[in-house]
């Protein structure tokens, strides 16, 4: 069963914004690390932001700065609010939870994100 699910992609024009969203049950939202990664077209997949259960964030360098990753304990949900997009940021955006960061985890689904130069 799907136990990640993301929505909020779409196609943007640079310098563009867009908010993803990642909702999980309470057991994986609450006992793992909560990220994004992103995988462009003939590329690996690669790590974006990641956020703790205190709320601790980390980025990945390529989006500091334009990139904020949040989380709402109520809701079972992360959000990833990315703005000055740019065309090299184009790929599909997965949500991940593993317990450590050497575990991979499971992903959702994925959504595209489109950015149009």
């Amino acid at each position: 069963q799907v136990q990640l699910v993301e929505s909020g992609g779409g196609l943007v024009q640079a310098g563009g914004s867009l908010r993803l969203s990642c909702t999980t049950s309470a057991s994986i939202f609450d006992g793992n690390l909560m990220g994004w990664y992103r995988q462009a077209p003939g590329k690996d997949r690669h790590f974006v932001a990641r956020i703790r259960g205190d709320g601790t964030t980390i980025y990945a360098d390529s989006v500091k700065g334009r990139f904020t990753i949040s989380k709402d304990n109520a809701k079972k949900m992360i959000e990833l609010h990315m703005t000055n997009l740019k065309p090299g940021d184009t790929a599909v955006y997965y949500c991940n939870a593993r317990p450590h960061i050497f575990d991979n985890g499971i992903y959702g689904q994925g959504t595209q994100v489109t950015v149009s130069s």
